[in-house]
């Protein structure tokens, strides 16, 4: 007896796939948060301590820095929000309009930012490699961020995920920098300047590897499926021959 029998895709793997990506994009953002509480109280603290004696260093520029903090601090929080599936399926208009506010903070923080370290934080001694770096990471933001924004107005939705993926993860430099350098004890500019080139040079290659880590999880998987298909159909023609 020979029949051919049609067996419906099971929908097991896609869901254990997709829920297997959610685990990891929590824990990356997780992560993350972590890095933005550290660098809040061992960097930052001073916004909430108005007698810190490192407001002494920043009364020339504090306006410019007032600029550049809150234009960098929108796109570095709201930047988690632009990768949730539920807020961008739910709330469309809302994330669009997010997406506007992420896309300013970084027009607006970086090349301040860029400004701060070339006409005021050179004068107190850093060097000038220091503020090439701080150019670099700036341009290199501003340009991911500009390509992700070209995508999304051209509809090329899948693209737009990307460079925004890339875009946030040269973002992140900013706390990367400055937990490495804490969490090292370290005190010295030239370590310093160090640990952003080191972290700019990955933050593209990080930013590829999250952007693909659904397919190479599915690359290992396709030889088991394949061994599990072949062995199934085994099994099914002996049962009715």
């Amino acid at each position: 007896m020979s029949t051919a029998i049609q067996k419906q895709p099971s929908l097991m793997p896609l869901f254990t796939k997709n829920k297997n990506w959610l685990r990891s994009k929590y824990a990356v953002f997780g992560v993350i948060f972590l890095m933005m509480a550290y660098v809040f109280n061992h960097n930052e603290r001073f916004l909430i301590d108005s007698s810190d004696p490192i407001w002494k260093h920043y009364e020339p520029f504090k306006w410019w820095l007032l600029v550049h903090g809150v234009a960098a601090a929108c796109a570095l929080f709201l930047g988690p929000m632009q990768f949730s599936d539920r807020l961008r399926r739910r709330y469309t208009q809302l994330h669009r309009v997010l997406g506007r506010v992420y896309v300013a903070g970084v027009l607006i923080g970086s090349p301040v930012g860029a400004f701060i370290q070339y006409r005021f934080d050179e004068r107190v001694g850093m060097s000038r490699s220091f503020t090439i770096a701080t150019i670099v990471d700036a341009s290199l933001w501003m340009l991911t961020t500009v390509i992700a924004l070209a995508f999304a107005l051209n509809g090329k939705i899948q693209q737009h995920r990307q460079w925004m993926t890339r875009s946030y993860a040269v973002a992140i430099v900013f706390l990367e920098v400055r937990v490495i350098y804490g969490l090292g004890g370290w005190n010295n500019f030239g370590i310093a300047e160090t640990i952003i080139w080191v972290c700019l040079a990955l933050s593209l290659l990080l930013a590829d590897i999250a952007i693909h880590w659904q397919d190479l999880l599915a690359a290992r998987s396709v030889p088991a499926k394949a061994v599990a298909t072949v062995h199934s159909q085994r099994v099914t023609s002996a049962n009715w021959s």
